[in-house]
């Protein structure tokens, strides 16, 4: 059938089975938010207050989902304020597909009004761009991206599509969305070695990262532990991955993960990782990061082998493939002694936390726990609630967890939380923020007041940048250069303004009562939590020291 541009754009979205769309309307994108009206009936779209929340609210959509989040933003600034999203959905490995307008083909190039080279910008933090200058182009270059997006290690792809091929018109045939290029699969003789390995090892340490959530392998690393009789740690995208309230869990290792897990790790004899690519804020210091025994590392991308560390066996593969082959040949092993020094040091180093004043971060979060079963779905800004969140709330399920880990992105949070809520309409969704992350995006309250989406903004409001304070206080001399927050914003007045009911949190007997309240409310709620700014997020591994010795105090 003969249809314009845009509603080619509406048709390739729905053969993609995509229901729901983010973004915001421009002078370039006119005809596709034409088309958009003529299909509402079919996708949903949520008009955010910023484009960055666009992108942010297709990410955690994504995230939640495991499906391919969508975003739209019009040419010149619409189209850049997309880019931190999605260098974030990039550095995450999260599946996005980002459609922006351009000028007329035979304005670019010119300088034209609202004019940029988009995909030149995004060329660093997509797995792919096009520009899609021919509208017998479209259909096929829209399939692509969807394909390219969710293959292999998943990530964005961006398509920028001059107007006047919106307005355009061409035959559209429906056709079935693109087969995912296969993973690649590691040879008979690699997994044997694997397997080798794994049997002779007496401490064996399993190690989870994001790829396992990815893949659809948590039961299967679950199954795994138990196979091999290992403890297990999680890096922060992997939250969820392992049931935190299993034994065997010793929470995060890196940076701010545990001390169990530290001593683990300077004990273990094989450090078994899975999905994770070694980031900086897990190794510390790549030099002195576990030198006394061999690393088998399993990933799907051949790029992170050696990349910031060098590993003793690389399996290249997908998670789920590589588990369930390694199960077919590695006998049930008991490690009891090992098991049971593991427990001494989860009793010996619980995670603890005191507060001078205010209530206690640690007693909010897990008071959140414990009322929503630990089964809600989590967001985060960036900073030292992050960190709190992944210490005190006991994530049982992939997918309860969205946080910018890779770029560290504040204000990433509230339109991820968005994005989740309209994915899972009938699931509990928290955002987590500190007072500097939602300076940044305090508008998409509207967004969530708007489509009365029942997000709960939960905000540890210290009145300082936590994180960054905390470092100088450590290493700069408590030089607190421009990190005390003394703006005087009345948080709850601002939620107020927005449409948002508000809460106050003072001090620890407030906190269940209030949160009880917030969980009830059908619509969005913000709880503003005042927190003493000296509380610190502990343990952690100074820069340039061994993740195996981690401050417990400061």
């Amino acid at each position: 059938m003969l249809l314009t541009g845009a509603q080619i754009i509406m048709e390739c979205l729905l053969e993609q089975n995509v229901d729901t769309v983010f973004g915001y309307p421009g002078g370039a994108v006119l005809n596709i938010y034409d088309a958009l009206y003529e299909y509402q009936d079919r996708i949903w779209h949520i008009r955010t207050a910023h484009e960055q929340g666009a992108a942010h609210a297709a990410d955690g959509y994504a995230r939640s989902t495991g499906r391919v989040g969508v975003c739209i933003a019009t040419s010149g600034p619409g189209a850049t304020n997309l880019v931190t999203g999605i260098a974030t959905a990039y550095m995450d490995s999260v599946p996005m597909v980002a459609i922006t307008g351009n000028v007329n083909v035979d304005l670019l190039g010119l300088d034209s009004f609202q004019e940029v080279d988009i995909t030149g910008i995004t060329m660093p933090v997509t797995k792919h761009n096009f520009l899609v200058k021919h509208i017998e182009d479209l259909a096929d270059t829209l399939r692509q991206a969807f394909q390219i997006a969710q293959s292999g290690r998943p990530g964005p792809v961006l398509v920028d599509i001059p107007k006047d091929v919106t307005g355009q018109k061409y035959e559209y045939q429906k056709q079935q969305p693109l087969p995912l290029a296969p993973p690649p699969s590691p040879s008979e003789e690699c997994l044997q070695q694997a397997a080798q390995m794994l049997d002779k090892s007496k401490r064996p340490f399993l190690y989870l990262g994001g790829g396992v959530i990815t893949s659809g392998a948590a039961e299967e690393a679950r199954t795994f532990a138990k196979r091999l009789d290992a403890p297990v740690s999680e890096s922060l995208m992997a939250q969820g991955a392992f049931d935190a309230h299993d034994p065997r869990y010793m929470g995060m290792l890196g940076m701010h993960g545990t001390k169990t897990s530290a001593e683990a790790l300077h004990n273990c004899d094989l450090f078994v990782a899975v999905g994770t690519r070694f980031s900086d804020r897990v190794l510390c210091n790549a030099g002195l990061f576990a030198r006394h025994c061999p690393i088998l590392q399993i990933d799907i991308d051949a790029a992170e082998f050696s990349k910031n560390i060098e590993v003793d066996l690389r399996v290249e593969g997908d998670a789920l493939e590589v588990l369930r082959s390694l199960l077919a040949l590695l006998p049930q092993k008991e490690h009891p002694e090992w098991m049971q020094q593991v427990a001494v040091w989860q009793k010996q180093y619980p995670l603890t936390q005191t507060a001078a004043s205010g209530a206690a971060p640690k007693d909010i979060i897990e008071t959140l726990d414990r009322l929503t079963d630990s089964n809600a779905i989590i967001s985060t800004e960036v900073g030292q609630h992050q960190m709190w969140t992944a210490q005190f709330y006991k994530f049982r399920q992939p997918r309860q967890f969205l946080s910018s880990g890779g770029l560290g992105t504040m204000g990433y949070g509230l339109g991820a939380a968005l994005g989740a809520q309209a994915a899972n309409p009938d699931r509990k969704v928290v955002n987590i923020a500190g007072d500097g992350g939602l300076h940044m995006n305090c508008v998409e309250l509207a967004t969530a007041a708007h489509y009365q989406l029942p997000v709960v903004e939960l905000l540890i409001n210290n009145s300082v940048l936590g994180m960054v304070r905390q470092w100088q206080k450590l290493f700069y001399g408590s030089r607190f250069s421009q990190t005390m927050l003394d703006t005087n914003t009345d948080f709850c007045k601002l939620a107020e303004a927005f449409g948002v009911k508000a809460y106050r949190i003072h001090n620890n007997e407030e906190i269940e009562p209030v949160l009880k309240q917030a969980l009830a409310e059908k619509g969005p709620v913000l709880v503003d939590c005042w927190v003493d700014r000296d509380v610190n997020v502990l343990p952690m591994v100074p820069a340039g020291a061994s993740v195996e010795n981690p401050m417990l105090e400061m």
